[in-house]
């Protein structure tokens, strides 16, 4: 065998959510262009057509799916669709989320953050809590139980879920909801880990630190914060989308057969590793 056999995954059938922009568009870029067949799955209409002819101009087999993970019936039939397009389904991206809006304390590295009136909990409002937590967290178990529906038939199946720094280290300037969320997405990764392992079924978790994307209202854009964030970080500079595609390759290929329930921290350099 070839060393780069182990990462082959031309001819899988994958799904992303949250595919159309930030961390979600670079997992379904790196999957294209190894081959795999991709659908991104998102709720920006206008993204996600862009993104797709992007795609399919550069010769990729990608496709566009415009649903909420928040509508789960939307959601399953989804899934559905990919799986019989594609004889099945070989890989799931959980990734979908949302703003994490203001913490209770303080400031952004580089910038001042907005914090709720009084930076306090009893401020923070129950729209805001349980949104953030439809999304981050009830979006992550629905995905998860979309995928499994066809993967454990197969005996076969790689999921991967999103999750973040946020859910291992406090960070006061990000909201509570979200740190939560992500918290809650992590321990379920790993409960969904042992059930699915007797299936063939490998469940892991990408937790990025600071990754350029537009969540936040976009915020990380700002090359005065880059430059604040990146002085804290020993690699020195914030990280990309980009720089999660050697991950997402590796955890949906068969070079990590015997890797599962494993949430993997990538953040320029602090706690590398499992966070485990």
């Amino acid at each position: 065998m070839k060393i780069s056999d182990l990462f082959d995954v031309s001819g899988y059938g994958a799904i992303v959510t949250g595919g159309a922009s930030g961390i979600g568009l670079g997992y379904a870029e790196v999957l294209a262009a190894g081959g795999a067949r991709v659908t991104l799955l998102d709720l920006d209409a206008a993204r996600l057509e862009a993104e797709t002819r992007r795609l399919c101009r550069e010769g990729f087999d990608v496709r566009a799916c415009l649903a909420d993970v928040t509508d789960h019936g939307a959601l399953d039939a989804a899934f559905d669709e990919a799986a019989a397009l594609y004889g099945g389904l070989d890989a799931a991206f959980a990734n979908a989320g949302i703003d994490p809006g203001a913490g209770f304390v303080g400031a952004w590295a580089g910038s001042e953050r907005p914090r709720l009136p009084g930076g306090a909990i009893e401020n923070y409002t129950d729209e805001r809590w349980n949104r953030v937590i439809d999304v981050n967290l009830n979006g992550i178990f629905a995905t998860v139980r979309a995928a499994a529906r066809h993967m454990k038939p197969q005996r076969r199946g790689r999921i991967v879920v999103t999750t973040s720094l946020a859910s291992t280290r406090i960070e006061p300037a990000i909201g509570a909801a979200y740190m939560t969320a992500k918290a809650g997405a992590a321990q379920f990764m790993k409960t969904a880990a042992l059930e699915l392992a007797a299936y063939g079924i490998t469940v892991n978790a990408i937790a990025p630190g600071y990754i350029v994307t537009n969540i936040g209202g976009g915020h990380a854009h700002d090359p005065e914060e880059q430059a604040a964030v990146a002085r804290a970080i020993p690699m020195r500079r914030v990280g990309f989308p980009r720089d999660l595609y050697g991950l997402a390759l590796f955890l949906v290929s068969p070079a990590s057969d015997y890797v599962t329930g494993q949430e993997i921290v990538v953040d320029g350099g602090w706690g590398l590793g499992a966070a485990d």
